[in-house]
């Protein structure tokens, strides 16, 4: 890894902890391209390096997440009853949806994230936002529904879930925008673990994995990744409690469509 490596995985960090922290999203869909990039400049092959770059991706979330989840908690904005129920369900569908994963081509992963983030940004977009001023409706087993799909989709492609799930919240579950957000930080931060474990066991024996790789994790870019991300996290939680509602949504929506199209290839 060169110095120009360590360096864009920094600079990487750093814009993924305010997106995380600010869209309550896992940030994968910027860390996966350019880990993605670095890998396959060090010679990876293709396949290995997309897995590389997923695995990486959910184990640096994991600690970003928690930074964003925790200022979000001093906020008073995340519903941990809801954030638990689905966190716990997702756990076995993140092992599965990694294991899936690795068994699968890397370019069809890449098509699948694209089209999934596409339609829920069409979806967020073209629906009434949610204007109501009660709590969302106490329903464990709807949670759960949601959860474990999700986590098996999103796991597959490396990301860490609140990129689908905040748009689950807002229009299927009633979700204020914030609550949202802030929930769907502590969601991430704990289903996350069940899709890092399932890259690391199936990478496991891999031949020519880079070194300081467990399974496909590596560790020295999860390193330069986190160094930058969970201080930005605070930093992003903070911004994102002084937009209003509307504006975080559009931002959200803007996001979705940029990296579902960069992932099918359309900025290439």
């Amino acid at each position: 890894m060169t110095m120009a490596h360590i360096i864009a995985l920094l600079a990487t960090g750093i814009g993924t902890g305010f997106a995380s922290g600010f869209l309550g999203v896992g940030g994968g869909f910027i860390m996966t391209p350019v880990q993605y990039w670095i890998f396959t400049a060090m010679g990876v092959p293709t396949d290995m390096a997309i897995k590389l770059a997923f695995g990486t991706s959910l184990l640096a979330i994991l600690p970003t997440a928690a930074s964003g989840a925790w200022r979000h908690h001093k906020k008073g904005a995340v519903w941990w009853r809801a954030a638990i129920i689905m966190g716990c369900s997702g756990l076995a569908g993140g092992f599965a949806g990694a294991t899936l994963a690795t068994h699968l081509p890397g370019a069809g992963l890449k098509i699948a994230f694209g089209i999934a983030t596409l339609a829920a940004g069409i979806g967020m977009l073209v629906s009434a936002p949610v204007e109501v001023e009660e709590e969302p409706k106490d329903k464990p087993w709807l949670w759960a529904a949601w959860a474990i799909p999700i986590n098996i989709v999103t796991t597959m492609i490396g990301v860490g879930g609140g990129v689908l799930m905040v748009p689950v919240m807002v229009l299927v579950l009633k979700f204020k925008m914030h609550n949202a957000v802030a929930t769907s930080l502590a969601f991430v931060m704990i289903t996350n673990v069940g899709g890092i474990i399932g890259y690391i066991v199936n990478g496991l024996g891999v031949p020519n994995l880079p070194p300081y790789s467990i399974g496909y994790v590596n560790l020295l870019s999860w390193l330069l990744l986190a160094a930058t991300s969970v201080g930005m996290a605070q930093v992003g939680a903070i911004t994102a409690h002084r937009l209003p509602a509307k504006q975080l949504r559009y931002v959200f929506i803007g996001v979705m469509f940029y990296m579902g199209l960069r992932m099918l290839g359309a900025f290439a």
